[in-house]
């Protein structure tokens, strides 16, 4: 059996528990956390409603900011009326001024921005020409979408930023590799781009018996693209059928497309929303970390020590799957 804190650079300090291994970092969450969010596209704005409706028990505020500042007026005033008929709280959202020194005087800084997003009709015309194998459209945002993230990290490390940097946009963890190149400290950053890659999963699995275990024993590993990992079972792995719900869980992308539609909703909750409330709380999720040469999608949390990230004994052969998703995100950026 191998394990996943095999890849781990060797000249990283880790520390190892029963079924986890820690990398060390500062504890950077609070009991009420202060969030800020970069970018109100579709995805942001989806994520926004999420924080709002699920983060009440760890976010205090959540500061948006836009380069259309009308794009802001209108998220600040809808969000916040949205409510339950009783006293139950929900984090309030507030506009931030475009320059202001408060975009980073946060607790985790939540960026959703984008330039490249492909049209539709291309992606579509993709899956049509052979799917995923073809074409993967998140390669094709790394360049613009770097641009964006290299400064806003800069920025940050420039104003003394000590939060947590949570990047949404894609590609997840070659923009994490930009950030961490910007200058922001490895376990400061963190990818999400692998939670609706388990929701897609889970998706199949409650749908076919042959992916059936996958909800009690299955996991996700690695990018949420064409070098995805998906396990049917971490304790009796069965390659062959593993492979088939990898496949199945990266062309659901394509497949959202191909009706004419972005598929950006599930991401926005799945891999946003929900993870970064349970980062925020110390609940186990579905994001990428530092090992050491590249970020990998894995299931860890937060905790006072650090980020504790699951390690459990893996079949060699999802090892290995593992590891060449590993050696080829070390080769992106």
């Amino acid at each position: 059996m191998r394990y996943i804190s095999e890849l781990i650079d060797e000249k990283k300090a880790v520390e190892k528990r029963e079924g986890s291994v820690v990398l060390p970092g500062r504890d950077r969450t609070r009991k009420e956390n202060r969030v800020n969010l970069i970018a109100l596209g579709d995805v942001g704005g989806t994520v926004l409603m999420g924080l709002r409706l699920l983060g009440g028990d760890v976010i205090s505020s959540i500061g948006i900011y836009d380069l259309n500042e009308n794009v802001v007026k209108r998220y600040e005033m809808e969000i916040n009326q949205i409510c339950f008929p009783d006293v139950r709280s929900l984090p309030e959202v507030t506009a931030l001024e475009p320059g202001s020194e408060s975009l980073y005087d946060c607790d985790m800084l939540v960026f959703c921005a984008t330039k490249g997003v492909p049209p539709v009709t291309t992606a579509a015309s993709a899956t049509a020409a052979g799917g995923a194998g073809h074409m993967d459209v998140r390669m094709i945002q790394l360049e613009a979408n770097g641009e964006l993230v290299s400064m806003y990290a800069s920025e940050a490390v420039k104003r003394g930023f000590s939060g947590i940097f949570a990047v949404v946009s894609d590609p997840v963890d070659p923009l994490c590799a930009i950030a961490l190149k910007a200058g922001l400290e490895p376990e400061q950053i963190q990818g999400y781009g692998l939670g609706v890659m388990n929701g897609r999963a889970s998706y199949h699995a409650r749908r076919h018996e042959r992916f059936a275990r996958y909800l009690s024993e299955g996991r996700a590993f690695g990018p949420h693209g064409e070098d995805l990992v998906i396990a049917d079972s971490v304790t009796d792995y069965d390659d062959e059928i593993s492979r088939e719900l990898t496949e199945l869980t990266v062309r659901a992308n394509m497949e959202v497309r191909a009706g004419g539609f972005k598929p950006y909703i599930a991401p926005a909750l799945s891999s946003g929303a929900i993870s970064l409330v349970e980062t925020l709380g110390g609940g186990w999720n579905y994001s990428s970390v530092y090992l050491g040469g590249a970020f990998l999608g894995c299931r860890n949390r937060r905790c006072r020590d650090g980020i504790e990230m699951e390690d459990l004994p893996l079949d060699d052969r999802l090892f290995r799957r593992i590891e060449r998703a590993y050696e080829n995100l070390k080769k992106l950026v």
